[in-house]
C-alpha cells in the first residue's frame, strides 16, 4: 500500500472571465462510477450551461479520464487534469461549469480560464495525505503513562484519543513502516508491561498528526481511584 493525495470533502471556487463566468466543482470518489456520478450531478444542475468540462484521476485501475464538452479540444478538460495532477492529487473529480458571456477568449484564454477554476478549487479544499496504517490501541498502568507518551514519536502517528479508566488506553494509528519499531521500542521501554491490541491495516489522513500528549495533567491512578469513589 502506498500513499496518496486526495481531498476530504466537495468544495467549489468561481470566478468571471470576460463576462463568461466558470464554475468548479471538486469532489473526493473512489470509482468511476462515482465520478460519472458527480458529473451527472452538476449537468443535471447546470442544464442551461454551455459546458460542463470534467477530468478524473482514480487509483482503481490508475484511471484518469476527462471530456472539453464542446470545447476546442486540448482547452478544457486536459487543462483541469494537468492541475489535478500537479497537485498529487487522486481519486478525484473536478467539475467546470461554463455560463458563456458571448465574448471568445481564444484556446489560450480557456487554457487558463479552465486551469484557474480547478486551481481556485483546489486552494480552497482541505488536502488529506492519505498512508497505510495500522489503529492501536495501547494499555498500560498510570505509572507508565508519562514514559510511553514522552517517547512516542512526532511523525508517522496519529494520536486519536486518551481513556483514563483502571487503566490507561492509548489510541492511535501508526503508519505501517513505523509499526513494527515502534512496538519492539514500547516492549523494551516498559519491560512488556503493557497490552498492544492491533487491526487491520488501513488508510487514515495524517495530513493533521496530532502532536505528542502533554504529560503535565497526566494523572496518577490513586488520584483517579480517589475521584472515582465519589461518582
Amino acid at each position: 500500500m502506498t500513499d496518496y493525495r486526495t481531498v476530504a470533502a466537495p468544495v467549489t471556487a468561481s470566478f468571471v472571465e470576460k463576462k463568461s463566468e466558470f464554475m468548479a466543482y471538486l469532489a473526493p470518489v473512489h470509482t468511476q462510477e462515482e465520478a460519472a456520478q458527480v458529473i451527472e450531478n452538476v449537468r443535471r444542475e447546470h442544464r442551461r450551461a454551455r459546458h460542463n468540462v470534467y477530468a478524473y484521476l482514480l487509483r482503481e485501475g490508475n484511471a484518469s479520464r476527462y471530456s472539453d464538452d464542446g470545447e476546442p479540444q486540448g482547452t478544457a478538460g486536459m487543462p483541469i487534469l494537468d492541475v489535478l495532477q500537479k497537485n498529487g492529487l487522486t481519486d478525484i473529480c473536478c467539475v467546470v461549469t461554463r455560463y458563456f458571456g458571448g465574448v471568445l477568449l481564444g484556446a489560450n484564454g480557456l487554457v487558463r480560464a479552465y486551469s484557474h477554476s480547478a486551481a481556485l478549487a483546489v486552494e480552497q479544499a482541505q488536502i488529506q495525505i492519505m498512508l497505510p496504517c495500522y489503529p492501536v490501541t495501547i494499555q498500560s498502568d498510570y505509572s507508565l503513562y508519562g514514559k510511553i507518551v514522552y517517547n512516542l514519536p512526532q511523525t508517522d502517528l496519529v494520536q486519536l484519543d486518551t481513556v483514563f479508566e483502571d487503566q490507561v488506553q492509548l489510541k492511535l494509528l501508526v503508519r505501517d513502516t513505523l509499526w513494527e519499531s515502534l512496538q519492539k521500542e514500547l516492549i523494551d521501554l516498559t519491560g512488556n508491561q503493557i497490552t498492544m491490541d492491533v487491526g487491520k491495516l488501513q488508510y487514515a489522513d495524517f495530513s493533521k498528526s496530532n502532536k505528542k500528549i502533554s504529560t503535565k495533567n497526566a494523572v496518577k491512578k490513586e488520584d483517579f481511584l480517589t475521584f472515582k469513589a465519589y461518582l
